[in-house]
C-alpha cells in the first residue's frame, strides 16, 4: 500500500500542462477562421468562374487564407473538446448533441478548403483560368455532402453549445451569448456577403472560447480533473 502511494505521488502531475494547452489552443481556431473569412478574396455566393478569377488575381492573399486554414483544421475539434469537457458537468444531454454536430461540421471542413488548394496551385502553376473553372465546377457527391454537414453542424452545434455554456455556467453568462450567436452572424455575412460582418461573428466564438481558457487556467487542479 506504502508502494502505491509513493509511486502516485512521486508521478509529476500533468494537470497544470494541460490546462494551459487546453486555455491556449481554445480561441485558435475560431480566429483562424475570422481571420481567413475577413480576407477572402472572393464572396461565398459567387460562382466558380468568378471565385476562380478572384484567387488567381490574388495569389498572396489565397496563400495566407489557406495557411489560416489549416490551423483552423488541426485546433477547432481539440477547442470544442475542451469546453464540452467543462459544458458537459451542468447541461450534458445538450453538450453530447452539440458536440455531435459540431465536431463532424469541422471535420468536414477538408473537402471544402480542397477546392481552394487546387485553384491557388492551379493559378500559381500558370494554369488559364478558363482551364481552372472547368475542373473545379466539377464536384464530388461527397464534397456536397460535406458542405451540407459543415453548415447545418457548425451552426447548430455552436447554438447549442452556447446555450449549454449559459446552463453550466462555463466562462460567464457573456461569453455563452457571445458562442451563441457567433454563428448565426456567421451565416447572416455569408448571405449578405460581409466580410467584416463575418470577421465579428467568428470573432465572437474566439472571445467567448477564450473566456472559457481563462476559466480553466483558474481553475484547481483537481476541479480540472481529480487525481484517481
Amino acid at each position: 500500500m506504502t508502494q502505491t502511494i509513493s509511486r502516485t505521488t512521486s508521478r509529476a502531475d500533468t494537470r497544470p500542462a494541460w490546462r494551459w494547452l487546453a486555455a491556449l489552443i481554445l480561441p485558435i481556431g475560431p480566429a483562424a477562421v475570422a481571420l481567413l473569412r475577413f480576407l477572402l478574396p472572393y464572396d461565398t455566393t459567387d460562382d466558380v468562374s468568378t471565385t476562380t478569377s478572384k484567387i488567381v488575381t490574388h495569389l498572396d492573399r489565397g496563400s495566407t487564407v489557406l495557411w489560416l486554414t489549416y490551423i483552423a483544421l488541426v485546433t477547432l475539434v481539440p477547442g470544442v473538446y475542451f469546453v464540452g469537457r467543462l459544458a458537459r458537468r451542468g447541461a450534458p444531454w445538450l453538450t453530447g448533441i452539440a458536440l455531435f454536430l459540431i465536431v463532424p461540421g469541422y471535420l468536414s471542413l477538408p473537402w471544402l478548403a480542397s477546392s481552394d488548394a487546387f485553384t491557388w496551385s492551379a493559378g500559381t502553376a500558370g494554369v488559364d483560368p478558363a482551364t481552372i473553372t472547368r475542373i473545379a465546377d466539377v464536384t464530388h457527391g461527397s464534397v456536397d455532402l460535406a458542405a451540407a454537414v459543415f453548415v447545418v453542424g457548425h451552426v447548430l452545434g455552436t447554438i447549442l453549445l452556447g446555450i449549454a455554456m449559459w446552463r453550466s455556467g462555463v466562462g460567464g453568462r457573456w461569453a455563452a451569448v457571445a458562442v451563441a450567436i457567433s454563428q448565426p452572424l456567421h451565416l447572416t455575412s455569408v448571405i449578405v456577403s460581409s466580410h467584416p460582418l463575418d470577421l465579428v461573428g467568428w470573432g465572437l466564438q474566439a472571445v467567448g472560447f477564450a473566456a472559457v481558457g481563462w476559466a480553466i487556467l483558474r481553475m484547481p487542479n483537481d476541479e480540472w480533473q481529480p487525481l484517481p
